[in-house]
């Protein structure tokens, strides 16, 4: 059996394959103009509604733009768009972000590496298809990871490439260091978690609560079903959240559950009305139209 030591390596191996996968930039031509804007928090594109855009953009002194983390994070948060929205839209709806934001010599040095930034990440696809073919997982990601950082030298200086990227290098290096442990053949189960926890020890306090974040989740909720299960109220939920996380996040997240609770008492009467339809092809659509959105309907597929 494994211990949780090695559990967590094996999320951090599932994690850093996710992000070794390369994206395809297609070049369309940008959507008609929209004659009236949304009312939204943030409503280019209907998947990300209510949300705000991420990178918490600074400035040094003398108007220089800090060119750290944040920046591709605002960059990859609107990325996320593809599929929902052309490469050209994207492209224009961050820089009017970053004029937003910024100052006008900084807005430029933005959209400079932002042109930078989507010329790399086009140029990852063709990197890939160079790779040699690698049985052994963890020598395969530590070429990925090679040719990415080679591939940087062409777009950016050793210093933007040390702010842009330097913070997930830190963690993609630990989860391929834990993906060649958890491979080797010749180490026993217990040598194994020594090298684990060996690698735990210098971990940075900061990637280290990073890589946690998700298994606190997880260990909170399993909390939160155990009080539930004790027969606990919402309010005991609510100060367990809170302790954990923050009051806002529990807030939050007691929104969802009431979210949820209602989307299960929508169901269960549809299933209901449904049954006695019968097999009324008709009946049963306009029942799902009156009864569900849009989106909502494409959710139904799973209670059919």
């Amino acid at each position: 059996m494994r211990t949780n030591t090695q559990r967590v390596g094996i999320g951090a191996l599932v994690l850093v394959l996710a992000g070794l996968a390369y994206f395809q930039l297609r070049q369309e031509a940008p959507p008609p103009p929209v004659e009236k804007a949304e009312p939204d928090l943030f409503a280019f594109v209907r998947s990300m509604e209510g949300t705000r855009p991420d990178g918490n953009l600074t400035v040094a002194a003398g108007e220089q733009l800090v060119v750290d983390a944040e920046l591709g994070h605002l960059f990859d948060y609107y990325l996320a768009g593809l599929g929902e929205k052309p490469l050209a839209a994207i492209r224009a709806q961050i820089e009017l972000e970053l004029d937003k934001r910024l100052a006008p010599a900084p807005a430029r040095e933005a959209k400079r590496l932002l042109g930078a930034y989507l010329a790399y990440k086009q140029a990852l696809v063709g990197a890939e298809q160079t790779l040699p073919k690698l049985n052994d997982m963890a020598q395969a990601a530590s070429a990925r990871l090679l040719a990415m950082r080679q591939l940087r030298a062409t777009y950016f200086t050793p210093q933007e490439s040390a702010g842009l990227f330097g913070a997930s290098d830190a963690y993609d290096d630990d989860a391929v260091a834990r993906m060649a442990i958890l491979s080797d053949k010749s180490l026993s189960e217990a040598q194994q978690s020594e090298r684990l926890a060996a690698l735990d020890a210098r971990m940075p306090p900061g990637l280290k609560a990073e890589r946690d974040a998700p298994l606190k989740v997880v260990k909170l909720e399993d909390a939160v079903q155990a009080l539930r299960t004790q027969g606990a109220g919402e309010n005991e939920v609510y100060r367990l959240r809170a302790a954990t996380f923050t009051p806002e996040a529990a807030a939050r997240l007691a929104e969802l559950d009431r979210e949820e609770s209602q989307w299960q008492q929508r169901i269960v009467l549809y299933q209901a009305e449904k049954a006695r339809l019968g097999q009324d092809g008709e009946a049963l659509q306009r029942l799902r139209e009156t009864s569900f959105t849009p989106d909502e309907q494409r959710r139904l597929g799973a209670y059919e």
